[in-house]
This record gives C-alpha cells, structure tokens and sequence, in this order.
C-alpha cells in the first residue's frame, strides 16, 4: 500500500525498495502501458514478487502510486485557478488535465475510477478538487445538479480512452470535453 501520512515511515530497505518498484514501474508502463505484470516490474526493480505485493498489492495500487505526484500537482493547479475563472472554465480545465494525465500510461485510462479511490495524497486531493470545482458549477446555477463526481469520471475514462491514439490529442480533449459541458450546463445558464 502506498505511503500516507498516517502510516509508520518506512525503514530504509523498504524505502529503497520502493522507489525501485516505483522507478521499475514507471519505465515498463511507458514502454508497455498498464498491461505491464507485475513479475516484470519485480525483475526491473531487483525485488523479490513478494515484497512488489507488500508495498503494491494491486495494480490500481500501483498505478496509484505512481500517479501520485502528477494528481497533486493538477488538484493544487486546480485550486489555484479557482478564483480567476468562471466555474465552468475551471471544470473544463481540470477535466482536461486530468484526462491528458491519464494519458500518460496506456490503459490507465480503464482503470482511473478504482485508482482515485486509493488513499494516496494525490488521489484523495484530485477526487477533492473535482466535487469541490463541480460543487462551485452547481452552486452557480451552470451546471446541472444530477451531474455527480462519478459521472465526471465516466467522462474523463471515456475521452481518456476516445484520445489514447489520436493524432492531435490535446485539441480532441478539448473538443469531446466541451461536447460534454455543453450537455452538463443548466439549460437556464445557456439563455
């Protein structure tokens, strides 16, 4: 399980050993994608499988972990950019970034819901961030009220999935990201 804060810290073997499995475990997702077993990631790192699985017990843990840097990095750009746009610029552009981070690793896209339920730091800041930015949209009046926080993770894995090998992927996120704010805005919002 990756580190929280609430957990014992770890003794330095252990550190080092996961650092291996999460630098192991980098380089084989963005050579291979998520697909990626874990007895490759164990042999990479020069550990034993057994003790991939103490720290790792499941690959969205794994992807969890590795992903946890770059998911605070997007719920702080998130927080920051939440007084200098509209409700709806600030979803569109969260959605956006974290459609393109689930990009990075092939196939992470199909599980990014059971990622973001990991207790790391950035999954729990990231799943924060978008209630608290849809919230903000909903409170507005712009965007309508049965849009839940599960519902914009359908909707990232869906576009996450639809740009995976598109050409010019950044401008069709932004299109299929607008197609589904476009349907979520409060019809009384688009008069």
């Amino acid at each position: 399980m990756p580190s929280t804060s609430n957990e014992m810290p770890l003794r330095a073997d252990a550190r080092r050993n996961r650092e291996r499995l999460l630098a192991a475990a980098e380089e084989l997702f963005s050579e291979q994608g998520a697909a990626t077993t874990f007895d490759d990631v164990a042999k990479r790192a020069k550990v034993g499988i057994g003790t991939l699985y103490r720290r790792f017990p499941t690959r969205e843990a794994l992807l969890a972990a590795m992903c946890d840097e770059r998911l605070l990095a997007i719920a702080e750009a998130g927080r920051a950019r939440e007084g200098r746009c509209d409700p709806v610029g600030a979803l569109r552009v969260f959605i956006e970034e974290l459609v393109a981070a689930t990009n990075v690793y092939r196939g992470l896209a199909a599980s990014l819901g059971t990622v973001l339920g990991h207790p790391t730091r950035g999954c729990a800041a990231t799943t924060e961030q978008g209630r608290r930015l849809l919230h903000r949209a909903q409170t507005a009046g712009v965007v309508r009220p049965d849009v839940s926080m599960d519902d914009l993770i359908c909707v990232i894995t869906a576009v996450a999935l639809a740009t995976a090998e598109a050409s010019d992927p950044a401008a069709r996120i932004t299109h299929l990201v607008g197609l589904f704010l476009d349907g979520a805005v409060e019809s009384r919002a688009r008069r």
